[in-house]
């Protein structure tokens, strides 16, 4: 971290000249709609300058409404807006003790504007807060049609690979939440997040060094989707149609009413999507010379179906009942087709076939959540807050696979079969509570349950005559059970110039593998310490500095555990292993946030040490690699990370974001030392243009590095993504035009080098074209792109 203090002191040199100036006046006050008293979040802040009416300085209000900033200037005065309501302008001040509380800001709704349905300005792509950027998916246009795992691929920080593998910061290890929750439509089974579309996303916060409130799970941090649920008052509602190439066919419908008492809300989607790849592997056994090579492609069809259900009882102003169900079921058909060719050492054919794969599936979801929150009259923020999830996710999977021999051995010829029923079930109790002791001191508390069940039958079989007879040494039952139990506390002081936080989570886990046919069993049993500390200063109006240290586990993962045979190449065979333990990671970071009218900067400097290392381990038998992950060794990364936004002029606006990092392995595995340093980056710009007639164009640009792992060498790629917006019908009306990997460049390829055979793979998914409309009814605005309200 030799280069942390440099970048400090570079900081500290460039804004030194003005840190001597006096001490500024702090204006705070909280925004809400007049009708209801709702907190209206992101409403738009500014401090102008009375004579001359420039932009001082500005912000956006919090969750609960809530703003401040300070001005060292004499003579200004404030103007306070948000979509669909009339601007506030404020000239009269009360100053003492160098602060301006301005208290309850009510702003009625612009009636006249709500008639015309006319959008006048959006949310700033990505918000800088003190804990966690939020990234608020409908200022992105090319998200047109996506899924969840596509929109989280343009958030900053994170990327996510062809198989669905999300990481953060270049490493695995995230824990996904929903609302804050954890829920089984995040898991890895059968890539369940792809059921949620960008239509049904609000925001999505990036929470890098999570204080003790959060569960300790995710040992790179925490990725926590928020779902739309719109409250304006009066009926509000939205259509929305895809449709695309390859495949990507979905129609979406949201509602919601809201009276004094009630706010029904509810979304139905359908939808078809088609995702085609193109591989290629290369298996070579170094010590005879014989190689294996095969070529092909797949075609994964889903069918789906998304419903969303809720409602919120306002008992009183104080207490607040919220009932959510979702159900979404999908049906999926895959089909692949490739050559094998197999060549002696004199690089000879001696034999080719063909590989068919005809795979069915069908994979229910659904998730209910009771949440009961109370408020109290004492302080705004104070805040009781219980919350009782359950969910259910299956899978019911069969696939079968036929060799065809083209050249050489007819005992090529074969047929299998794969068989996988597979469920989880995941309940989670939650209690939080907040106590503010004044407007500087803050008490939280509370304790959470989860309990995950799983069950996965598989079977792998091979036809015989006249019937299927089942391979006992490739199939099982597997049963997970896992219980997490979690209590914390923080305490936090924020003062005008000066904020701490200190935070420390309990947790007991109680987990437990058994493999039934075969009686093997594995229990942990475990209770862990994971204290927190965050740290904030503001150095001037517009630059702050916080650092920040958390404790954090990554448990197995289920398909890590898992010992199910992937037989779709029977020569690249991966499986998973029940005997994995955790990781555990201590995360250093320090950041730099700078703010000045049309330019923002966030800057961090981090560092963290991982012990017991989840890394997928090789073996090489008969030209066959047998691929299972294990618990290898340390890892020490330190890195440095820069997001910025600077919008030119009213129309232009760019937002760039670049990470570095540096890693240190060391261990050994089967006696063996695999010591090595390597590093890893990644960029990302996006340029966005408002022009004439409503017209709105974002071209992103992306580039990932390559990187390292314990026996692999992943390559980089480059791929840029284009979103087109159209207006019409004053505004009630968006016509969106979307195109992801637009030169078909994002290519993922791995090489494995060992002393005694060469892995090579490939794969490429290629260009997706995406046109959406989305109509927009009642008070609220339209969509910024298909399916997204803004709110």
């Amino acid at each position: 971290m030799k280069f942390a203090p440099i970048c400090m002191l570079m900081l500290f040199v460039i804004f030194q000249p003005t840190m001597a100036q006096d001490k500024p006046i702090t204006i705070s006050g909280k925004v809400v709609e007049n009708a209801g008293h709702q907190a209206l979040e992101y409403s738009t802040v500014k401090l102008l300058d009375t004579q001359t009416d420039q932009l001082i300085s500005g912000t956006t209000t919090a969750a609960d409404g809530s703003f401040s900033l300070e001005t060292k200037a004499a003579d200004f005065y404030l103007e306070v807006g948000f979509i669909g309501f009339i601007k506030l302008k404020i000239t009269d001040f009360d100053v003492v003790n160098r602060r301006v509380e301005l208290g309850v800001i009510a702003l009625s709704e612009d009636t006249e504007t709500l008639d015309e349905v006319v959008v006048q300005g959006e949310k700033s792509q990505t918000v800088f807060k003190l804990d966690k950027r939020v990234f608020n998916v409908g200022s992105d246009l090319s998200s047109t049609g996506a899924s969840a795992l596509e929109v989280l691929n343009n958030v900053p920080s994170v990327a996510v690979n062809i198989e669905g593998q999300i990481r953060l910061r270049g490493s695995t290890g995230v824990q996904i939440l929903i609302n804050g929750k954890p829920s089984v439509l995040t898991s890895e089974g059968g890539n369940a997040l792809g059921t949620l579309t960008a239509d049904m996303i609000e925001s999505i916060e990036v929470i890098t060094n999570p204080s003790a409130k959060y569960e300790a799970s995710g040992t790179s941090g925490i990725i926590n989707i928020i779902l739309k649920k719109e409250e304006k008052r009066g009926l509000n509602g939205s259509v929305t149609l895809n449709t695309g190439v390859p495949n990507n066919h979905s129609l979406g419908f949201s509602l919601n009413n809201r009276t004094e008492k009630f706010n029904l809300f509810s979304q139905i989607g359908i939808g078809h999507r088609t995702f085609p790849q193109d591989f290629k592997t290369i298996n070579r056994n170094l010590e005879n010379d014989t190689t294996v090579n095969s070529v092909g492609d797949s075609e994964k069809n889903e069918k789906f179906i998304n419903v969303i259900l809720g409602t919120d009882y306002h008992i009183n102003a104080q207490n607040v009942l919220s009932l959510t169900g979702s159900f979404a079921y999908e049906f999926e058909t895959e089909y692949s087709n490739s050559l094998f060719s197999e060549y002696d050492a004199a690089n000879s054919l001696t034999s080719q076939w063909s590989r068919n794969e005809v795979t069915e599936a069908t994979n229910p979801k659904y998730q209910y959540e009771l949440q009961y929150k109370k408020s109290f009259k004492r302080h705004e923020d104070q805040m009781l807050l219980f919350s009782a999830l359950g969910s259910f996710f299956g899978k019911d999977q069969s696939s079968e696979f036929e060799n065809m021999p083209v050249i050489g051995n007819e005992s090529l010829s074969e047929r299998q079969q794969t068989v996988n029923n597979f469920y989880q079930g995941e309940y989670t109790f939650k209690l939080d509570y907040t106590h503010p002791f004044s407007d500087k001191i803050t008490l939280e508390g509370g304790a959470q349950y989860v309990i995950n069940d799983v069950s996965n039958d598989y079977a792998i079989s091979e036809w015989e005559d006249i019937r299927w007879v089942e391979i006992p040494e490739l199939s099982n039952l597997f049963d997970y059970n896992q219980k997490v139990l979690g209590i914390y506390g923080t305490g936090a002081y924020e003062g005008d110039k000066f904020g701490v936080k200190l935070g420390l989570r309990v947790e007991n886990t109680d987990l437990e593998t058994v493999l039934q046919d075969t009686d093997e069993s594995n229990q942990l049993l475990f209770t862990n310490l994971f204290p927190s500390t965050h740290l904030s200063y503001k150095v001037l109006d517009n630059f702050s500095l916080q650092g920040g240290y958390s404790r954090r586990i990554s448990r197995p993962r289920l398909w890590d555990l898992n010992p199910f045979y992937n037989i779709r190449n029977n020569y690249n065979i991966s499986t998973g292993n029940p005997e994995l333990l955790p990781e555990y990671t201590d995360s250093y970071e320090v950041n730099g946030i700078f703010d000045q009218g049309p330019v923002s900067l966030n800057a961090a400097v981090y560092y963290r040490y991982t012990t017991d290392v989840v890394e997928d381990v090789t073996t090489f038998e008969d030209n066959i690699s047998i691929t299972r992950p294990e618990n290898i060794g340390t890892n020490k990364a330190t890195g440095i990370e820069v997001n910025a936004k600077y919008d030119p002029a009213d129309w232009w606006s760019l937002n760039g974001d670049f990470n570095y990092n540096y890693f240190k392995r060391e261990g050994d595995f089967e006696g063996t030392s695999f010591d090595f340093n390597a590093d890893q980056w990644s960029a990302r710009m996006t340029s966005k243009f408002g022009l004439p007639a409503d017209f709105d164009v974002e071209i992103t640009g992306n580039y990932q590095s390559g990187y390292l792992t314990f026996q692999r060498e992943m390559s980089g790629y480059v791929f840029a993504d284009l979103g087109v917006r159209k207006k019409i019908m004053k505004g009630k009306t968006i016509v969106n035009l979307s195109i992801r990997d637009v030169f078909a460049s994002r290519i993922f390829e791995s090489e494995t080098r060992q002393s005694s055979f060469y892995l090579y793979d490939y794969r490429l998914r290629g260009r997706f074209i995406t046109l959406g409309v989305s109509y927009g009814f009642g008070k609220g605005e339209a969509m910024e792109f298909s399916g997204q309200k803004r709110f």
